[in-house]
Parts: C-alpha cells; sequence; structure tokens
C-alpha cells in the first residue's frame, strides 16, 4: 500500500497568493480525517493587506526556488511520516520536485508550473508572467500583481466582485527571482526516475498554467512502474482553490488518495 498510515498532507502555496489560500481546503480534508499543515513562504505569515502595503519588500524579493525546495524539507523532516504532498500551481512545481528527492508519500499537483524542459506555446502562459519575470527592472523590489493582471492570470471569467475580493484577501507582492528559476537548474526533474504516485489536475479556462501545458509535464514522466495519473476539469480558471465548485475538485483528490491507498 503507498499510502498506508499517513494521514498528513502538507498544503503547499504557490506565488502570488497568501497561504490562508488553504483556509477552507483545511477544514474540508480535517474533517475527512487527515492531518493538515499549510505553512506560509518565508516572510510572507502576515495578512495579505499588510504584505501589500509593505511593497517592495526586499525580504520576499531575495526568495530563489533551492530556498523554497530547502524550507519545505526541513518542514517534511521533521514530520513523524512522509506526508502527502497538495500544491497548487508554483507550489505544484515544488511538490513535484519534493516528490524527486523522495520526500513524500504521494503527491497532488493542481495547475502546476511546469520544471525546467517543460515548455508552451500558449501566449497566454508567457502574458501572464511577463510582468513578474522583472526583465529590466531590480530583483531587490518583489513584482506586486495589478488588479487587471490578476483578473487575466487568476479570475478570468469570474464576477467582478469575486475578482476583486479575492484579490484584496489574497494577493501579495512576489520574488522576480523566483518565477524565473522555473528555467533554473533547480527546477530539473528525472523523468525517467521512479516515484510515488502522483495526479495532475488542470483547467480548461486556465490562461496562466493551460491545460496543455499541464498535459505535456504529466506527459513528461517515463517511469512504467511508477502510477502518474491525470484530469482536466472543464470551467476552471487558475483560481480553482477558490472558484464556487471547489468542492468538486477536493472530492477527487480524496476519491483518488483512497484508490492509491489500496494498491
Amino acid at each position: 500500500m503507498y499510502l498506508s498510515n499517513t494521514k498528513t498532507i502538507v498544503f503547499i502555496t504557490g506565488a502570488f497568493v497568501s497561504h490562508s489560500c488553504w483556509q477552507k481546503w483545511i477544514v474540508f480534508f480535517e474533517n475527512k480525517g487527515y492531518k493538515t499543515v499549510a505553512p506560509p513562504w518565508p516572510y510572507k505569515n502576515e495578512l495579505a493587506e499588510t504584505l501589500r502595503s509593505e511593497h517592495p519588500n526586499s525580504k520576499i524579493a531575495q526568495l530563489r526556488l533551492k530556498i523554497l525546495i530547502d524550507y519545505y524539507t526541513e518542514i517534511i523532516e521533521k514530520l513523524s511520516e512522509k506526508p502527502i504532498l497538495i500544491g497548487h500551481s508554483y507550489g505544484g512545481l515544488l511538490t513535484q520536485l519534493l516528490i524527486h528527492k523522495k520526500l513524500a508519500a504521494t503527491g497532488v499537483c493542481i495547475h502546476s508550473f511546469p520544471p525546467r524542459g517543460v515548455i508552451t506555446t500558449r501566449f497566454s502562459f508567457y502574458k501572464a508572467i511577463w510582468k513578474s519575470l522583472g526583465f529590466f527592472s531590480s530583483t531587490k523590489k518583489t513584482h506586486l500583481m495589478s488588479f487587471k493582471e490578476w483578473q487575466y492570470a487568476f479570475t478570468n471569467g469570474m464576477s467582478f466582485e469575486e475578482q476583486k475580493e479575492s484579490y484584496e484577501k489574497l494577493m501579495i507582492p512576489e520574488s522576480k527571482q523566483v518565477i524565473r528559476d522555473v528555467w533554473s537548474n533547480s527546477a530539473i526533474i528525472n523523468f525517467k526516475k521512479a516515484h510515488v504516485p502522483i495526479l495532475f489536475l488542470s483547467g480548461s479556462n486556465d490562461n496562466i498554467i493551460p491545460s496543455s501545458l499541464n498535459y505535456s509535464n504529466f506527459k513528461k514522466y517515463k517511469n512504467v512502474h511508477s502510477i502518474t495519473c491525470y484530469k482536466e476539469f472543464e470551467n476552471r480558471n487558475h483560481f480553482v482553490l477558490g472558484q464556487l465548485d471547489w468542492k468538486e475538485t477536493a472530492d477527487f483528490i480524496v476519491n483518488w488518495l483512497e484508490k492509491i491507498s489500496l494498491i
């Protein structure tokens, strides 16, 4: 059994958003019998409004992918068991990399940022991340996503009221170097290597991480002795964790975890 007696979930937050994005998910999964932890990224353990008021934040601007990998590695190694990792967006990439380090019992990658070598020709991906890369600007300063950027990258298709509320509650400044590191050596995965079960979830309406990019990520895994699964949901944008039908996504994950535990 892959998940024998493993009931701890580590929720891994993505870029641009507060770790409070997991509040409803924590309640949902704890009601299903799981223990959960959703640690903030370093220097981000404040309300989104507070972090926005501190922009440009030099401490957050110093964050790099390797720092985050080491940070989550330390958290995981303090647990009594290898956890289930559930990561969204950049947190999905971190989930993949932590699985590669053999630190998880299984992993769920929700609209995952691609590791190095997984590419897309979709214009929406580059449009959504271009400003956050911060070319021709100082990496000592964070990038603060505008409301217009948020509407396009995260909440396209939602009502203006929902977009505004989610922006004010969750959007936080981000390190430009973290986004650039998607193409660095820190983001390399050996896709032929055996791994614990991984589930990739994508959304048909996601601009920043198109479903085709998620599928390419999934297809990169080549080990025939390892379980790698993929599911695309209709009418999901990148704000999948907070959309009205988020429970459908969470239920699918629970059911998948239960099936994996029987193998």
